[in-house]
């Protein structure tokens, strides 16, 4: 079983490279390269391809890889919104991904972009290298006794939920799916809709996933619904929040603070070093011009723990394909 791994870093290397051992009856090859339709035949030769959330599956690529005898893309990380299912189904291509690495990694980088943001600690951190002391402009609010809404409750949204009860806050929940259990046990204080957390919420994080009914589910209308000065943090999906209409909300004054891992038009900064371009009329540009706006990339599952269990998964899942097995239910995508 011969795996082509595209978009590689050292970290994937070096996870990947530690659990190798246990997994004999595959062989991996790494490469910088990211899959595209330009790079896939690359993958002449190999029996699979390994790709992450920033590649770029489409069917055009697909049918590339299918032509060269690939059979298996096995994503390295839980959303394949970069993949055209469907077309990969229909030519008998298989499609895996790792369902649920570290959620708490998530959650707790979440709450830190929540801290960060509202409490101005990247603003303070520079100043202090500065030998600037002073506290103008840093003032934030007090989590605790507060609201959270977290839309979304599977296991990131469960994670922070705990977190978030943790700083004594009132924690409600939105979920298309509530889950009875969160309620019984404590974590989340009570299920409502949409509606009631952004009018109630003093602190709305998002982990729904990302759908035709998600599409800008944080928009002009549910942004004016909001509380003045809401903290906003989303480490789901960029598409959930309709970027142009959170720029009017953060100069508006709505949106208080805002905590981005993702965004909309982050494409092409995911994972790339732009330090000697200019990035001109950008989101980008934009959004690092606002003193309560926090943007990270796209890091908040970071962590040597969740990258351990991506290797574990996405190795095992090669090694199911490789001896004919099963794959796990909530790994397969089609």
């Amino acid at each position: 079983m011969k795996v082509l791994f595209f978009g590689t870093r050292g970290y994937d290397k070096k996870s990947f490279s530690k659990e190798l051992p246990n997994y004999p009856d595959v062989q991996v090859d790494f490469t910088e390269v990211n899959l595209t339709p330009t790079t896939a035949a690359l993958a002449k030769g190999y029996d699979a391809v390994c790709a992450f959330v920033n590649a770029d599956v489409s069917a055009m690529t697909l049918e590339i890889l299918r032509g060269l005898g690939v059979g298996l893309v096995l994503m390295r990380c839980a959303g394949f919104d970069a993949v055209n299912v469907d077309f990969a189904k229909s030519i008998g291509m298989k499609v895996t991904r790792v369902p649920a690495y570290s959620p708490e990694a998530i959650a707790e980088h979440a709450i830190a972009l929540a801290l960060c943001a509202d409490r101005h600690i990247h603003k303070a951190y520079i100043r202090v290298r500065e030998n600037d002391f002073s506290l103008d402009g840093l003032v934030g609010h007090t989590l605790h006794g507060k609201t959270a809404g977290i839309i979304g409750t599977g296991r990131i949204g469960a994670a922070l939920a705990r977190i978030c009860k943790g700083f004594g806050m009132t924690v409600l929940g939105a979920d298309l799916y509530p889950n009875q259990k969160l309620v019984d046990d404590g974590v989340i204080d009570k299920y409502v809709d949409y509606d009631t957390i952004y009018e109630q919420a003093d602190l709305i994080s998002l982990h729904a996933f990302l759908n035709e009914e998600s599409y800008h589910l944080v928009n002009d209308d549910t942004i004016a619904k909001m509380k003045d000065g809401v903290i906003l943090i989303n480490t789901a999906r960029g598409g959930l929040v309709d970027i142009e209409a959170l720029i009017r909300g953060i100069r508006s004054g709505k949106i208080g603070a805002a905590g981005l891992d993702v965004y909309e038009g982050e494409n092409a900064n995911v994972y790339q070093n732009r330090e000697d371009q200019i990035l001109g009329h950008s989101i980008t540009a934009r959004l690092c011009s606002f003193p309560n706006v926090v943007l990270t990339s796209h890091q908040a599952f970071f962590t040597y723990e969740a990258l351990q269990q991506i290797a574990q998964v996405t190795l095992d899942n090669a090694e199911r394909y490789a001896k004919g097995e099963e794959f796990s239910e909530r790994s397969v995508v089609c």
